[in-house]
């Protein structure tokens, strides 16, 4: 700090980082970016604007609410924003894609085991473990994003009705977010004092961004080099295989997937599913639910589930290749069409987002999608827990209410115990997310052994 700096030392921000650090930074976080939006989303605000204030809380929850309103996964768009904020380009390339390679490689690895092991079941007790560990860093993660972005009574609003809109009434996600921006928008015009509406928006600089530079020659650019990327492999697979082939209905597929998952992977998962096993047959009845407890118990986007079903869909239509080959390259092309569009919009968008930043209006409607979205991410922790705890789930239908209905004798005791330990170390006793894995997985193991495995619950590989 300058001798002549008028501030105190104590409230000095940090100088920018470097991109080295930034680079290892965004490796760490992507090798520990478990428990799914919501854990990812804590993460990034634990390490960037607590730890090591590289940016502020009003600009990390803008971009957030941007990421939201976009169709696939808002966690690792989130990451590419505010790499692009901190480096430019090469910043947000690299915060988006270290956010998703550890995960792929893992969950490239367990694709391939499932496909050649999947009647194994020492693997499910792990499994066990890891899961119980991941409905508890949702759980915080629910809590921790709640006590910072629902701090009046207008945000709580948005995000009981978001909830419950979703949860009992299972709204479109897309409708559930354009309508709390739309509500926010209009509250802010029309309320006497806007300024209570929400806090802490636009209040923190953040790494300077000024819009300049960013006209139509610049969405042109970016628009050509991303389109281009996402449309290589169309060309080089009709060129090599021709048009009737898994490879070019995989890359297809799961293009139009990345322009409509709004929700990411639970909102998915349904047509995912039904398209998978019923139109295309690349994977059995129940097994895109083994995908996502994969997919869930990994670092990265649980989007990444999709990369289990390209694996399967090209290992078991390998067009004359060996069926791993066949399998990794399925793999590598979904990941590829699902997340090249990501950066199209972010790049795109995030210029002229940041620009909004000194609009209240819109910043207040972007804060409220954040609300919203706390509502959201709670609904999506409330599925996993009662799909996790619960062997048995039936519906409750009131009018064009629609409840899920576990039934209580189906509950899984040691399920329900070994989340309840994860979560005591989280919030209790501050115990890091790698270590509650750990310990959660050698208590699975644990509990396999001394406990039939009927008790455990429903088979991570059962149909």
């Amino acid at each position: 700090m300058s001798s002549h700096d008028p501030r105190p030392k104590a409230q000095t921000d940090p100088a920018p980082p470097s991109f080295a650090e930034a680079t290892l930074v965004w490796l760490r976080i992507g090798l520990l970016s478990f428990g799914g939006p919501a854990g990812q989303i804590a993460l990034m605000h634990r390490e960037l604007v607590e730890r090591r204030r590289w940016i502020g809380e009003a600009q990390f929850l803008h971009a957030l609410n941007y990421c939201m309103l976009l169709p696939g996964p808002e966690a690792q768009q989130l990451a590419t924003y505010i790499g692009w904020l901190l480096h430019g380009w090469r910043g947000g390339i690299v915060a988006g894609v270290l956010f998703v390679v550890p995960g792929f490689l893992v969950i490239l690895a367990l694709a391939a085991f499932y496909a050649l092991y999947q009647e194994t079941h020492w693997a499910e007790a792990i499994f066990f473990g890891l899961k119980a560990a991941v409905l508890a860093i949702v759980v915080e993660a629910v809590w921790r994003l709640g006590r910072r972005a629902l701090k009046t009574r207008f945000s709580l609003a948005m995000a009981a009705s978001a909830f419950i809109a979703l949860f009992i009434f299972d709204a479109p996600f897309p409708l559930v977010v354009l309508l709390a921006g739309a509500t926010g928008y209009f509250y802010a015009r029309l309320a006497p004092a806007p300024g209570a509406l929400l806090q802490n928006v636009g209040q923190d600089a953040g790494p300077a961004t000024t819009g300049q530079g960013y006209g139509l020659s610049y969405s042109l650019r970016v628009i050509c080099l991303w389109g281009a990327l996402w449309l290589a492999p169309f060309v080089l697979i009709v060129a090599l295989a021709g048009y009737d082939n898994v490879f070019l209905s995989v890359a297809a597929f799961f293009s139009k997937m990345a322009v409509v998952t709004f929700g990411g992977a639970y909102a998915a998962l349904a047509y995912v599913a039904q398209q998978a096993v019923e139109t295309h047959q690349w994977l059995a009845p129940g097994e895109m639910l083994d995908g996502l407890a994969l997919a869930e118990t990994t670092p990265g986007p649980l989007i990444l589930v999709l990369t289990f079903v390209g694996f399967l869909a090209a290992f078991r239509n390998p067009l004359g290749l060996d069926p791993m080959l066949a399998g990794v390259l399925g793999a590598i092309l979904t990941t590829w069409v699902t997340f090249v569009p990501c950066f199209l919009w972010i790049f795109l968008g995030a210029p002229f987002i940041e620009r909004l930043r000194a609009n209240k209006a819109l910043a207040y409607a972007l804060g409220a999608v954040t609300a919203a979205v706390v509502g959201v991410i709670l609904n999506l922790a409330l599925w996993f827990a009662i799909h996790f705890l619960f062997g048995e789930i039936g519906s409750l239908k009131l009018g064009p209410a629609a409840l899920p209905a576990p039934r209580w004798a189906s509950l899984d005791v040691a399920a329900l115990g070994l989340a309840a330990f994860a979560l005591v170390a989280l919030l209790r006793f501050k115990v890091g997310v790698p270590l509650t894995l750990c310990l959660c997985a050698i208590m699975g193991m644990a509990l396999r052994w001394a406990v039939p495995a009927s008790a455990l619950g429903t088979s991570l590989f059962g149909n």
